[in-house]
């Protein structure tokens, strides 16, 4: 069983590392790249810091923590753990990727990326979405970048799918303990807008 996702997983990777073009491979480089995201990092804490004041500090001290912890269990306990090796050093399938950048680390599962990505996405549409239903734009955020990994035959989509599920469920915790720790209550929302 395991065997026949494993093939299953590495066919489709393929499949869709064939579909390509020079626009898309500028822009999967552009979006898969850390430091492009900068500018909406800062831009995430300067909103926070705007609109709550000193109370955005809390859900900034959060997201940091967050982003901490799914870098921490995805790259150092799973990766080494699992012991996946990314698509890109698989031998038997050099011949069959459209590989346009460098191969990174030795493994992949699961993917770092996605783990980030859909942790931020998560935390923030918990925490803000019932007020600010723009937030749920970092949910199609994250699937691209994510999706740029498989692209890039960095992942697999399996280190993907699981990926993007640790960071949910680290955000979800996140959000939970932060409820009950730091506000006291079952409400996130008791923020107030300055």
């Amino acid at each position: 069983m395991l065997e026949s996702l494993i093939e299953f997983d590495q066919q489709l990777l393929v499949d869709l590392n064939q579909m390509h073009n020079p626009f898309w491979d500028g822009f999967m480089i552009f979006v898969t790249h850390r430091l492009t995201w900068i500018p909406l990092y800062l831009t995430i804490i300067i909103t926070l810091l705007w609109k709550y004041r000193w109370q955005g500090l809390l859900p900034i001290i959060s997201l940091i923590l967050l982003a901490v912890c799914t870098d921490l269990i995805s790259s150092g306990f799973m990766k080494p753990f699992f012991a996946r090796p990314r698509p890109c050093h698989e031998a038997s399938l050099q011949d069959q990727l459209h590989l346009i950048i460098g191969c990174g680390g030795k493994f992949g599962f699961v993917s770092s990326h996605a783990a980030n990505t859909f942790g931020l996405a998560t935390f923030l549409i918990l925490s803000f979405s019932k007020k600010h239903s723009w937030i749920w734009a970092f949910l199609p955020w994250a699937i691209i970048v994510s999706y740029s990994r498989i692209y890039l035959a960095k992942h697999y989509p399996g280190d993907i799918i699981f990926g993007a599920l640790l960071g949910a469920v680290c955000a979800y915790i996140f959000w939970i303990t932060y409820k009950k720790i730091v506000l006291k209550t079952d409400r996130f929302d008791t923020l107030k807008e300055s």
